[in-house]
Order: C-alpha cells, then structure tokens, then sequence
C-alpha cells in the first residue's frame, strides 16, 4: 500500500510536505498490531462490497486517530486515499476510462487544500461526501462532478415535465480553484450527457442545489460573473435564506462570520462582504435546466 500511496501523491501532484505528512501518518499507522488491524478492517469492508457502510469505514478510522492521537481529518481523508488502489481496480475490470478516474479521485486533493485553508488542518471535514464516487454513483466530468438522482418536486413549464421520481443529473461545483467559465460548463454538461444521459428523462434534466443558485446572487454579482454566468442557466423553483451563514466558508475560505475580519482579496469576496454589511442575507438555491 506504501508504494501505491507514493506513486498517488505523485501521479495527482500532491504538495511535497503534505504528501511527506500523509505518509508519515500511515506509517504510523501501520507500526501499531492494533491500529494496523482496525485500518485493514476498513480496507476490507470496502473491498468485499463497494456498496458497503461507508460510515462504518469511517468510523474506523476515526478509532485509528483516536488511539494515535491524531486529528481525525487526517485519518478521515487517509482512508479514502487507501480506498482509492481497489477503486481504481473497478474502473480497470468495467473498462471505465481511467481519465474519469484520475478526474474523480482529484477530489480528495481539493477536500485536502479545502481543509487546509479552512480548518489548518491536512484533512479531509466532509469525508461523508466520497461515498459516491466509490460506489460508481458520482464521477468527475470535466470541470463538474456529477451523479443521476430523483427530481424529488412536481415541475411543469414551457412544456416541460417533472415529478418526483423523474430521473435527472445532479451537478456538482468542486473547489478546483480553476475559473467556473461558461465553455467549461458547457464541455462538462456535454460529457454528463453522453455518460448518463440514456438514464435520466426526456430533455436531459440537470440539478443543482448550491449556494451559487440563491437568487440574491444574480443581484450581488455583475453579470459578467462565472457565478452568475452559471446560476443563469438554471431555472431556480426554490430557494432559501441562510441566517446562520452556514457556507460562508464556501466563499471565504474561513469560518470567520464576522463581516469586518472577512478576506476582500477579491472583487467578489468585496461584494459579498458589502453585500452582507447593508443587511443583505446568503442561502441556497434549487435549480433545472434542460441540455436537450
């Protein structure tokens, strides 16, 4: 496992000290008879099943970090990362382009950068969101992340209809740090398309739910904006406030919430801040639009 752990870091150019971090950390690991075998245990429920209990996994190594006094965002994310090597067998045996592999796995990296700027931590705080990808359900196209999901509303406009249980594309913005551009969207919508578009109902729907949708945002951001570039495709059927602020960090990089120690590094991290200082509110929106 060392030499597929070195060979990963490599391969998906991991920051030289985190990658040194990672491998201490399972060297670590892997020194104790105990926390060896509790790691390996979580290793082997996964590759038994890849619809396996993947809270059970992670569970397991928050033991492991428990027991080594570790943060358990390390041992969180380094279980994923192990995870990966059987993974990467599945995509082999369904002949599954390993470029969509590389595509998917390259999330762990944006989760590590993520928990590092937000938290000081390298990690992983949202290891509950890789399930998805490890049981084939979620890949990487492009610049977006998407999965085949039920409606879960009654929709029905400009001909177009919805219920609940109509099939659609869910879509994904990963924190990539490359710019959300509108032919990016449009090369990652045509690839979802061909990927699952035979599963999904007629017009090939695409969702999103994201604090991008929040229709407040059209009005805070510039037209000329990627965000609003990207919340304009969608039809957004509802919507609401985030008083709690909630994923502020999403757009900030802290969990900082106060206004006057915000970053405003940039032009639209200002807006957001004046937006928020004039008594302005952030939340979510939920979107659809039709490819075809």
């Amino acid at each position: 496992m060392k030499e597929y752990l070195i060979e990963f870091f490599k391969d998906f150019e991991y920051d030289g000290s985190d990658a040194e971090f990672l491998l201490f950390t399972y060297d670590r690991i892997v020194g104790r008879e105990d926390t060896l075998a509790i790691w390996n245990e979580a290793i082997n429920i996964y590759e038994k099943d890849m619809n396996c209990d993947f809270n059970m996994i992670i569970s397991l190594a928050q033991e492991v970090a428990q027991r080594l006094d570790m943060h358990r965002y390390t041992a969180e994310l380094l279980i994923f990362i192990c995870l990966s090597k059987h993974l990467r067998e599945i995509y082999v045996e369904r002949g599954i382009d390993l470029s969509i592999f590389h595509n998917s796995m390259l999330d762990l990296k944006y989760k590590l950068d993520e928990c590092k700027v937000v938290k000081g931590i390298i990690g992983s705080f949202v290891a509950w969101w890789f399930n998805r990808f490890y049981n084939l359900e979620r890949v990487a196209l492009g610049r977006l992340q998407f999965e085949v999901d039920s409606f879960g509303h009654n929709y029905e406009k400009n001909g177009r209809v919805l219920t609940p249980d109509s099939k659609a594309i869910n879509v994904h913005i990963p924190r990539t740090l490359t710019h959300l551009t509108p032919e990016s969207c449009d090369e990652a919508f045509a690839m979802a398309k061909n990927y699952f578009g035979e599963q999904v109902a007629e017009g090939c729907p695409f969702i999103c739910h994201s604090w991008m949708l929040y229709p407040g945002n059209l009005t805070i951001l510039p037209e000329s904006t990627n965000v609003h570039k990207f919340a304009s495709r969608f039809d957004i059927f509802d919507y609401a406030d985030d008083p709690n602020l909630e994923d502020l960090w999403r757009i900030f990089d802290t969990d900082e919430k106060d206004t006057d120690l915000l970053p405003t590094d940039t032009t639209m991290r200002r807006a957001y801040v004046n937006h928020l200082k004039n008594g302005g509110n952030l939340g979510w929106g939920h979107g659809v639009f039709f490819l075809n």
